[in-house]
């Protein structure tokens, strides 16, 4: 294992030149046990060769958390912690067009998603987290003892530890950044393994936190896949006292049986189903301006996007037909272009999945309203991963398009007569995400959203909420809740202290 230069960064720009991206030991840029190539989704091009980290690798970053726990970093107080999140947000912002140029060459977004979401919501996420542990509190109790005397009974918080992060390639700065502020808010040290197919912001980020100020080895990147790689031998490491991990519900499953005979806490945020709920009487241009979003934001690759849609029989054809306009609207192009819209899927082996879809609700007797296949975009596209925008008509709940969930821009629209109705179609998932109702109706808009069986019910919109409300699913789409004190009660241990006075 040898040390290497500064980890590579992304020059902005509109094309992408090759990088070399390393593992992040202890501050040092380390060498791989060997590379692979990570392919921009737009175009097919190489954008960067990636150090892969061997066993040995993993265990040294983890051997590097643990260190940094029990050093400098274990006498920094919240403050001292708070501080540095702010530091790191400002760096962030500062380095917005850095981060947003590297985001695009891994996920081929358009480059205006990039810096308006994901990096505008990475800097959010380390100011909202410094904070919520500055005003972080426990119980206390002042109760009488046995003996006629009182005993004060009052709760701290102790870091967790080492915590291993598994990161997606869907939104990957912004949900690194939803775990690794909390993380280090509490005074954790973490390991980041990064999806292989968007390996460049997990990176970058080790020199924004060193810029901020971080002590070493608080923060730790190992570069890989999942089984036989740094994914497997990071969640099964011994010294590992958590996972976080956000991605497939296969891939969770397989985490929990890697952590358990450790018996180390999980906090997992996985697949959806999700489903809309519109009732005749929803502004028909809200509800559209709202379902194009839900359905087609980020090519539909966001564990919050709309796949199946239950809309009451009167207003169906009307909605139907507005969202299959505004998805032939979609503009289809290069992430730097103003006019674009949508970019590509991830990479062409999910497309394949993805297509696999599309031929499935062919087979079960679908009518394709828009879209169903690969768009034809010219030479210089057409070796990226691009697919249609869809959506289908004529299938119902026991149709597999409408179980199993897709991960792209595609949604399934079905009529509904009954309020009853609506939310048994609804619930009729094995995944507990989110949901969406849509009525000029507040009363059975309440009603109607406490009644679905997920982690997070809208009404009237889609992805608003405050950072500091609870984010999870129930079922196949996780365990446990982030946001504000929720992530806090995961990244931290309660100890009580008792005191007879």
């Amino acid at each position: 294992m040898s040390t290497s230069a500064t980890p590579a960064v992304r020059d902005s720009g509109e094309r992408y030149r090759r990088t070399e991206l390393y593992n992040v030991v202890d501050g040092d840029s380390i060498d791989g046990v060997g590379t692979f190539d990570k392919y921009s989704p737009v175009d097919g091009s190489a954008v960067a060769s990636v150090h892969e980290a061997g066993d040995e690798i993993v265990d040294a970053a983890v051997g590097s958390a643990r260190r940094a726990l029990d050093g400098e970093w274990a006498r920094w107080t919240v403050a001292e912690r708070a501080g540095l999140l702010r530091r790191v947000a400002d760096v962030i912002e500062e380095r917005a067009e850095e981060l947003a140029a590297a985001e695009v060459a891994d996920t081929g977004k358009p480059l205006a998603t990039a810096r308006e979401l994901d990096v505008a919501r990475a800097a959010a996420n380390f100011r909202t987290f410094a904070d919520v542990v500055s005003a972080s509190g426990l119980d206390s109790f002042l109760t009488e003892t046995p003996d006629g005397r009182r005993a004060l009974n009052y709760a701290v918080r102790r870091s967790l530890g080492v915590v291993a992060v598994i990161v997606p390639w869907n939104l990957p700065l912004l949900l690194l950044t939803w775990k690794v502020a909390p993380a280090l808010a509490c005074g954790n040290a973490v390991v980041v393994k990064p999806s292989e197919e968007t390996p460049s912001t997990a990176t970058m980020l080790a020199e924004v936190l060193r810029e901020a100020g971080a002590p070493r080895g608080v923060y730790n990147v190992v570069h890989g896949f999942g089984p036989g790689s740094a994914g497997e031998w990071l969640t099964a490491h011994p010294d590992v006292d958590g996972v976080t991990f956000t991605g497939e519900s296969s891939t969770g499953a397989a985490i929990m049986r890697a952590v358990a005979p450790h018996v180390r806490p999980v906090s997992f945020e996985l697949g959806g189903k999700n489903a809309a709920v519109v009732f005749a009487d929803a502004d028909p241009q809200r509800v559209i301006d709202g379902l194009a979003r839900s359905v087609f934001t980020n090519t539909g690759q966001v564990c919050l996007c709309t796949e199946r849609l239950y809309i009451e029989r009167p207003v169906f054809d009307e909605i139907a037909a507005g969202l299959a306009e505004r998805a032939r609207k979609l503009m289809l192009g290069r992430p730097e272009d103003p006019v674009t819209t949508t970019g590509p899927l991830i990479s062409t082996e999910h497309r394949e999945k993805v297509l696999g879809h599309y031929r499935i609700a062919e087979q079960e007797g679908a009518d394709t309203m828009v879209g169903g296949g690969i768009p034809e975009l010219g030479a210089e596209l057409d070796a990226g991963a691009w697919i249609e925008p869809t959506l289908w008509t004529d299938l119902d709940n026991s149709a597999r398009t409408l179980r199993e969930e897709i991960f792209g821009p595609a949604a399934a629209l079905v009529p509904f007569d009954t309020e009853d109705e609506a939310v048994r179609l609804a619930n009729d998932t094995r995944y507990g995400l989110a949901a969406c109702v849509w009525t000029r109706d507040l009363e059975r808009g309440h009603r109607v959203a406490q009644r679905m069986r997920v982690g997070m019910s809208w009404v009237n919109t889609w992805y608003l909420r405050d950072l500091r409300s609870p984010f999870g699913g129930i079922g196949l789409s996780g365990i446990g809740r982030e946001g504000g004190a929720h992530s806090l009660d995961f990244y931290t241990e309660p100890t009580n202290v008792c005191v007879a006075l």
